[in-house]
């Protein structure tokens, strides 16, 4: 199973909490709105991740976790 983030672009009010608490896997834009490269999660940084969902103002930030296909 992996795990991955997705910003909600609708509800996403560049409020920039979710790059400081994820630097690893989240920049900014001009504008502060998040840019996630899309890798996968690792599970070193899934506490870290969850955190960072948890903690966005707007709950834009979200985890998905999916099955590998076959």
């Amino acid at each position: 199973m992996s795990t991955n983030l997705r910003v909600n672009p609708i509800t996403c009010e560049a409020h920039g909490l979710c790059a400081e608490l994820l630097p690893e896997m989240i920049t900014l834009d001009d504008w502060g709105y998040p840019i996630i490269e899309g890798n996968p999660v690792t599970p070193e940084l899934l506490d870290h991740a969850q955190r960072a969902a948890a903690a966005c103002p707007t709950l834009a930030l979200l985890i998905q976790r999916r099955q590998p296909q076959r």
